[in-house]
C-alpha cells in the first residue's frame, strides 16, 4: 500500500470540484494506492515541462498529477482537467 503526501495546490483544487467529481476522485486515489491497480489508471510518465511528473485518470477529462518521492511514497500535486499540464 503505497502512502501519500498531499500538495496545498491538490488541496484548493479539489474543494472546487463538484460533488460527484470529488467521489470519483477519491475512488481512484484509493486505487492508486495498491499499485497493482495502476494499470487501470493509465498511470504514465509526463513530458515536456511536465517532465519528472506522473498522471493517472479520474475520469475521461480529469487527470491528477504526481511525483514519486520514494518507492513506496507519492506526492500528490494537481487535480483537474487537462489544462493542469500547463
Amino acid at each position: 500500500m503505497l502512502k501519500l503526501q498531499y500538495a496545498p495546490a491538490f488541496f484548493k483544487q479539489f474543494k472546487k470540484l463538484e460533488p460527484s467529481l470529488k467521489e470519483k476522485a477519491l475512488k481512484s486515489v484509493e486505487l492508486f494506492k495498491d499499485k497493482k491497480h495502476h494499470r487501470r489508471l493509465g498511470v504514465h510518465k509526463l513530458k515536456g515541462v511536465m517532465r519528472g511528473r506522473f498522471s493517472f485518470s479520474v475520469d475521461f477529462h480529469h487527470r491528477i498529477v504526481f511525483i514519486w518521492v520514494s518507492d513506496g511514497e507519492a506526492a500528490l500535486l494537481a487535480i483537474g482537467n487537462h489544462d493542469i499540464y500547463q
